[in-house]
């Protein structure tokens, strides 16, 4: 599909988000870094999620897919002297897998598309610097080379970049030959993500100590313990629907952890300031308005979920403020602006600022043509828009919901939406 037209139906019904694409980035890492066979259960094929897959099965591991279920061997994971690694378009299996790749000292090459090569790399830059790896790389693409041993130490990271890179380090640093720390030189945003890092090391058998979320001290030469997960289901996801919920539309959604420790939770928070009550019923929950109302978003733990909360505060009485969201400028592309100006153009009310967005409410969206941005969260943005527009939208690029959401589109049909290829 290059283009699609979307009459606007309220949609109504059950779904299952699929699994937390966060969460199983994690999982597959840590059972590659296993010596054993771990199985990892409820995993989605996103484009992000096989990039990490390829990731590493070029570092050795052997890596089965079923289903919705993988069999991960660790027990050949750094068997290859030389590696390519194709990340796609996934931030998070670059910033992870660039130190892993280096464990155990090799040649490797990292490739990308999309934006990706746009998303900075400058602290691992410093690392190499100072640790003597051997590195090159061309400017705004994605053609990373390096060569050399990641050595154990003091690491001082910055807290409001991404927590990819703490999380990239907290994978690789147990199994160095020596204790290594990790010193947060500024306020960490999205604490949450390395909440699920540690989590996730702590089932497969990894301790770290956490200090306050300023130092973590690692220690060397431990050992991943293979076992069995389970991948729970994404709020991230989850979020389009709720919202969608809340500008008027009435479904369920099922299989969330409420006790999850995912960053995007925070929709229901968020929500619930905005006037919605949010209900179990069906064995799932929903989000239901009473007066939808204006409520200031910090963005700052919760960054992927302000495009759609963005849907939320354009049809809330008032005004709201986004602010701290600065960093949604490096995604797969600057989504500040990419949310304003389609939002605008459907008839929001949005003004763009250095770190986020001022917001006032309208009555509702008009039709309109959404611009190509590439970006799964901005198609899926503007589908639920649809919802609550009184003309036609069209989509340019639907297939980029394959990046986290495959099936999207499917569920969409499936809730009552309505739309035709072009």
């Amino acid at each position: 599909m290059n283009k699609i037209v979307i009459t606007p139906k309220k949609l109504k019904g059950t779904v299952e988000v699929p699994p937390s694409k966060s969460m199983a980035h994690r999982a597959i890492i840590c059972a590659a870094l296993s010596d054993g066979v771990s199985r990892i259960e409820h995993v989605d094929y996103s484009q992000d999620i096989l990039a990490t897959i390829g990731a590493m099965r070029e570092l050795g591991a052997k890596i089965d897919t079923f289903e919705d279920s993988v069999i991960v061997d660790g027990r050949t994971t750094f068997s290859n002297k030389v590696r390519h690694i194709d990340c796609r378009e996934s931030g998070s299996t670059l910033r992870f897998t660039v130190p892993v790749s280096l464990v155990k000292g090799i040649d490797a090459s990292f490739t990308g598309s999309g934006k990706l090569g746009k998303r900075p790399l400058d602290i691992y830059y410093k690392i190499f610097d100072e640790q003597g790896i051997e590195y090159s790389y061309k400017k705004d693409i994605l053609d990373l080379k390096i060569k050399g041993r990641l050595a154990p130490g003091v690491f001082k990271i910055p807290g409001d970049v991404s927590s990819q890179f703490i999380s990239g380090l907290l994978f690789s640093l147990p199994l160095l030959d020596g204790d290594s720390r990790i010193e947060i030189t500024t306020d960490l945003e999205s604490k949450a993500y390395v909440d699920l890092t540690l989590q996730m090391l702590e089932t497969f058998g990894i301790e770290i100590i956490n200090e306050d979320y300023k130092k973590f001290t690692v220690r060397g030469n431990q050992k991943y313990k293979a076992c069995d997960y389970y991948v729970e289901s994404d709020f991230s996801s989850a979020a389009f629907w709720l919202v969608a919920d809340a500008i008027g539309n009435d479904i369920t959604v099922k299989g969330l952890n409420l006790n999850s420790l995912q960053a995007d939770k925070a929709v229901i928070s968020l929500l619930e300031n905005m006037g919605c009550e949010i209900v179990q019923r069906d064995g799932g929950i929903a989000a239901v308005p009473k007066v939808l109302c204006r409520a200031d978003i910090d963005g700052s733990q919760c960054p992927d979920i302000i495009p759609i909360m963005s849907v939320c505060a354009a049809l809330a009485k008032g005004h709201t403020e986004i602010t701290n969201a600065e960093r949604l400028r490096i995604k797969e592309c600057d989504r500040l602006e990419a949310t304003r100006k389609e939002l605008n153009g459907l008839g929001g009310k949005i003004t763009e600022k250095a770190d986020g967005l001022s917001i006032d409410g309208v009555d509702g969206f008009c039709g309109g043509e959404v611009a190509d941005w590439t970006d799964h969260r901005i198609t899926m943005t503007a589908a639920i828009a649809s919802t609550g527009a009184s003309g036609k939208v069209i989509i340019n690029e639907p297939n980029s919901v394959k990046k986290s959401y495959p099936n999207f589109w499917r569920d969409f049909v499936n809730l009552g939406g309505e739309y035709i290829e072009c």
